[in-house]
């Protein structure tokens, strides 16, 4: 029997990077194999100081009378947990100064769920039958965003200006001289630290972006899944900002908390009132349990303790260990760049005149066991489909333990060497 489905269910139920990064994910980590290299999802690292504290806080809850009950057994708001909230609220009154009020939020089933629904709110066909589009000013960006039109495409890109900053290091620069704002475009989006890249846009250049959206009445979505203030996987410097016209996303999921689906999103009341109402009729609510787990830390500011002094230099540590296994394995047998590693949990690998595409160098690499992701599923949006620059490029984790890194870089630097003959 062959079943007929609406041009949503061939946008959001069909093939998409996004789907065949999580099937390898979710396999590789399910399956038990001790041979597979999984260096190509976000999978946070289990981070021993981190999961005992998760461990304490489900025993408190279980503790608490009727915490369990309160938990796992009733409905919360579609908004989220009015008391998580308003510890949300005043946390970022208290430490960062921001006019917040519990209406300036909204949770929702993770970050991927919160970010359907802002570009499907803010963009696509319109009331008046005009067609609206988000701008990334910064590509490559997050794999998760390309799909989520639920009535086609609706992204414009712009080229990233490529700076080479040291041998075998490069960074991508928001290129303003080629950044317009037309009368189509619905809001402006980043994510800051940059999934795939682990670039980290300046305060200078979040300025400018924002003075660009607040100037043409837009918002400007910046997507904090790694950011600051938590978990603040950030090595270099990034003042967090918020501001009426600013849409800001978190997430619990790289603080070390991906199984309970909690995104929070940071808006002017209309935009949060409008997500909370879209999590009524898709979901219902949301899930209680990483609110629950997360909300004393919320209140006595335990949230950022845990970021910057257990999350964020521990990803320092890893990152500087796969850039130097990167280093040994790779040395001069043929020509690479890593992009500057300022942040969030991948490595971006640049190889200029790769013989072959990132796909081919991807499909090669999973014969022999590691999971890495082709570079070309994060430049959606740009007219020009043929740029070889995007069919160079790969991204990998850095999360996983040391010897799985180790041994995943160094299958990279063989198949790199054996596609040039080296």
């Amino acid at each position: 029997m062959k079943f007929e489905f609406s041009q949503f269910g061939h946008r959001i139920g069909g093939p998409s990077g996004i789907g065949e990064l999580m099937e390898d994910l979710g396999n590789a980590l399910s399956s038990g194999r001790t041979d597979l290299k999984m260096l190509g999802g976000g999978q946070p690292a289990h981070i021993p100081e981190v999961n005992a504290l998760w461990r304490r806080r489900m025993e408190e809850i279980l503790a608490e009378p009727g915490g369990l009950e309160k938990t796992l057994a009733n409905y919360d708001p579609p908004r989220g947990n009015p008391a998580f909230i308003a510890a949300l609220a005043g946390l970022f009154q208290r430490e960062f100064g921001w006019q917040v009020s519990p209406r300036n939020f909204a949770i929702t089933s993770g970050g991927q769920t919160a970010f359907f629904f802002l570009f499907n709110l803010l963009a696509g066909t319109m009331p008046d039958g005009r067609r609206k589009k988000i701008l990334l000013p910064l590509v490559p960006e997050y794999i998760g965003y390309a799909n989520q039109g639920g009535s086609g495409d609706l992204f414009r890109a712009v080229p990233p200006r490529i700076e080479k900053t040291g041998p075998h290091e490069f960074k991508y620069r928001v290129d303003f001289d080629q950044l317009e704002v037309t009368d189509d475009i619905a809001a402006i989006c980043v994510s800051r630290p940059t999934n795939p890249t682990g670039n980290v846009l300046t305060d200078d250049e979040i300025a400018r972006l924002s003075g660009l959206a607040k100037s043409h009445g837009i918002p400007l979505i910046i997507d904090n899944a790694y950011g600051a203030p938590f978990p603040n996987v950030i090595f270099t410097e990034a003042t967090p900002v918020w501001d009426e016209h600013i849409i800001l996303t978190l997430s619990l999921s790289k603080i070390g908390l991906p199984g309970a689906r909690t995104g929070i999103v940071v808006a002017h009341p209309d935009i949060a009132d409008a997500v909370a109402a879209m999590s009524s009729v898709v979901g219902l609510s949301n899930p209680n349990i990483g609110q629950a787990i997360m909300r004393p830390m919320v209140e006595d500011g335990g949230i950022l303790r845990l970021s910057n002094e257990v999350v964020k230099p521990f990803y320092i540590e890893k990152s500087r260990q796969a850039q130097g296994w990167v280093r040994e394995f790779f040395a001069d047998r043929f020509d690479y760049y890593i992009h500057r590693s300022e942040g969030a949990l991948f490595l971006w690998l640049w190889f200029p005149g790769l013989p072959v595409t990132a796909k081919e160098l991807y499909e090669r690499l999973k014969q022999r066991g590691v999971l890495i992701v082709p570079g070309h599923y994060f430049f959606f949006g740009l007219e020009d489909e043929d740029w070889r620059h995007r069919h160079e490029c790969v991204r990998m984790t850095f999360t996983m333990d040391e010897a799985v890194v180790r041994d995943g870089i160094r299958i990279i630097g063989e198949e790199v060497a054996a596609i040039w003959g080296r």
